[in-house]
């Protein structure tokens, strides 16, 4: 069946890009000329070598030593990359500093808004990082920060990356068990933290919070505040500690980049520890740098001076990844708060009054829009949107339908697919191709992707799992404390021999390359034989007006039964009535297949979601057959632990 285009790219828009203009300097500098970007993409994935290679000089690198090979290793999770050479991933930030546009722009809940000249930047990060040498941390030895979205965790990262030394960072909504369980693990010599924050219109003090981490931390010689919720001070739980405005009060400061090895770890983030200790995914600063600088000036398009957005909190790797538009010389826009505080328009009205132009949030974002009926072009100026770019989980048809009907009849619709593990995209944006409703445009170049059947066959037209096939620089270098990368191997090699399997079911069109992606494969549903996708059952969900929210899982039964549950929450003043469970079952079977109608549809208060607002599906379904749930995840890594209650009672139901 042949999709909608909703977008088209005009010719200014393509010859403007920065992916045209690469293209234009392999034809005249390499002499490799392609017909099209799957002729392109190819070559990027079978020489990947040379493509990694072209990327270094494109951009300009600036590295000191020399390399013999792009990559040694004979596995992937044992491959180096451009072994012999030195660089650091913020000087090339700071080279992109200018007097014509701000560095970074800032508002919160509260109605505060900032903007922050790269000079005042400068001078902080220079403060900050003086700070963190003056108290003896050297490269390699790691920082982590308790902060929310705010300018003082970007001026501590950058500081942090310019000394030489990893960065770690959570969301002060963490709760301690969480918050231990990930830093405790890279033993960090310094821990920043704020004194509470704000969320969806009330505050909430972590002093306490921070003293139990601070506790739980023994090799933390320095203790870094910023009193973001208390301006008066009153944080006598937390005990000694350095105020962070006197860490970047020194004026006299200067700026110095330690210059690392390629493969030195910029960051750990983390998986979300809802099953176990979260894996401490650890990425090299030269395979970020290279692969932040492809993706966002190729696939993202940006440009220096424009204004990138992506609503996000420090435990995302979203955060991370705004922070690398830096690199591109964007302007990076920040809020800190709830984004349907006071109502769901706020976010809206920031991109008006902050002037952005990549506009990025999650999928659940645009589908909450879509079910709260608003239209953010008849209430906002959002002239200066050029592009939205949504991530996190799949975007559906109707979903891509709405951005062009309510947010901007002529706006790039940028669908990206990635993760924590490598912490970019696999598959997203092309400023060359038309936007296809529900469909991510396009491999992004160097990411070998593909779809398999269950022997490891290439597929096109129908489901498989996502796998790569060639590294990328920007793969993790290793997990912390990690023997033998006995953790890391299992994650992504386990399924299939030295192929990284990704978790995603995906499908990718033979005719326009494009790709769908169906949810975790993980979280299948199996159904008589036939592989179905949540993002499908979501999907037809989503057009159900009175639904809020769903979440479903299948049951492989001990008597060889299969039991596929839907979860639903009602919008309010609905309730679940005889009449919607027929229309429900009405939409699935006729958007799909009667395999899709579940074996029953029950209304419940919540749907349980990970911190960094993804569906449990997993951890619901080994609750919902009888697995003890203090061995199978961690409360305090729950946005909403209290939705669990019913799943835990409604175990015994399936049990009996």
């Amino acid at each position: 069946m042949k999709k909608d285009i909703l977008w088209q790219p005009s010719d200014d828009f393509k010859s403007n890009s920065g992916l045209s203009h690469y293209i234009n300097w392999l034809a005249k500098e390499k002499k490799l000329v392609f017909r099209d970007y799957d002729e392109l993409w190819n070559w990027s994935t079978i020489k990947f070598q040379d493509f990694w290679l072209t990327i270094l000089e494109y951009f300009n690198v600036n590295y000191e030593g020399t390399f013999d090979s792009v990559i040694t290793g004979s596995f992937m999770w044992q491959m180096k990359w451009f072994e012999g050479i030195r660089l650091s991933y913020a000087q090339h930030i700071f080279r992109n500093a200018t007097t014509d546009h701000p560095a970074l722009i800032f508002a919160n809940e509260q109605g505060n808004y900032t903007e922050i000249s790269w000079k005042e930047l400068k001078s902080k990060v220079a403060s900050f990082a003086s700070h963190l040498r003056s108290v003896g941390v050297k490269p390699g030895e790691t920082v982590v920060a308790f902060m929310p979205n705010i300018p003082e965790a970007t001026i501590a990262f950058l500081a942090v990356n310019s000394v030489g030394a990893v960065w770690s960072s959570a969301s002060p909504d963490f709760g301690v068990d969480s918050i231990v369980s990930r830093f405790a693990q890279i033993n960090p010599k310094v821990l920043i933290a704020v004194d509470g924050y704000h969320y969806n219109g009330k505050a909430f003090d972590k002093t306490e919070t921070v003293a139990a981490i601070l506790e739980n931390l023994p090799g933390v010689e320095e203790l870094i505040i910023f009193k973001y919720l208390d301006k008066n001070g009153k944080i006598e739980n937390i005990g000694n500690y350095t105020d962070f405005e006197d860490c970047i009060s020194n004026k006299d400061a200067d700026l110095e980049f330690e210059m690392v090895p390629f493969n030195h770890p910029i960051w750990v983030l983390y998986s979300s520890g809802t099953t176990g200790l979260p894996k401490a995914i650890t990425h090299s600063v030269g395979g970020c740098l290279i692969e932040h600088l492809k993706y966002l000036t190729f696939h993202n398009d940006v440009k220096p001076g424009e204004r990138f957005f992506w609503f996000s909190t420090t435990g995302w790797m979203m955060w991370n990844f705004v922070q690398a538009s830096f690199l591109a010389g964007a302007t990076i826009v920040i809020y800190d708060g709830s984004p349907a505080y006071p109502d769901i328009d706020v976010v809206w009205s920031f991109a008006e009054k902050a002037q952005i132009n990549h506009f990025g949030t999650s999928a659940p974002f645009i589908t909450a829009c879509m079910k709260a009926g608003i239209n953010p072009k008849e209430k906002f100026n959002l002239s200066s949107l050029r592009s939205l770019s949504s991530t996190g989980s799949p975007l559906p048809p109707e979903g891509f339908k709405w951005v062009y009907n309510n947010v901007k009849s002529d706006i790039w619709l940028v669908s990206m697919s990635g993760g924590t593990d490598v912490c970019t995209a696999f598959v997203g944006g092309n400023p060359l191709l038309d936007v296809l409703k529900g469909e991510i445009q396009c491999r992004a170049l160097g990411a070998s992707v593909y779809s398999f059947d269950n022997e490891g066959n290439e597929v096109y037209d129908e489901v498989g799992e996502m796998v790569i096939t060639k590294p990328m620089p920007s793969m993790p270098i290793y997990f912390w404390n990690d023997r033998n990368n006995e953790r890391y191997i299992k994650s992504y090699f386990s399924h299939f021999p030295y192929i990284w399997r990704h978790g995603d079911w995906i499908e990718i069109s033979s005719e326009s390359k494009g790709l769908t992606i169906l949810g975790r494969s993980d979280a299948t549903l199996n159904r008589q034989g036939i592989r179905i996708g949540t993002a499908e059952i979501y999907r037809a969900v989503d057009m159900i007006d009175e639904v809020r929210d769903c979440l479903i899982v299948n049951l492989e039964l001990k008597n060889g039964d299969h039991f596929m549950p839907l979860f639903v929450v009602m919008k309010e003043g609905f309730s679940l009535t005889d009449q919607i469970v027929t229309s429900i079952k009405m939409k699935l079977r006729s958007e799909y297949s009667p395999r899709h109608i579940p074996d029953e549809i029950i209304q419940v208060h919540d749907i349980p979601y990970t911190l960094s607002g993804k569906k449990m599906e997993e951890p619901v379904k080994k609750i919902l057959l009888g697995m003890n749930i203090d061995n199978i995840l961690k409360r305090d890594s729950i946005r909403n632990p209290q939705s669990l209650s019913f799943f835990i009672d409604f175990a015994g139901k399936v049990k009996s």
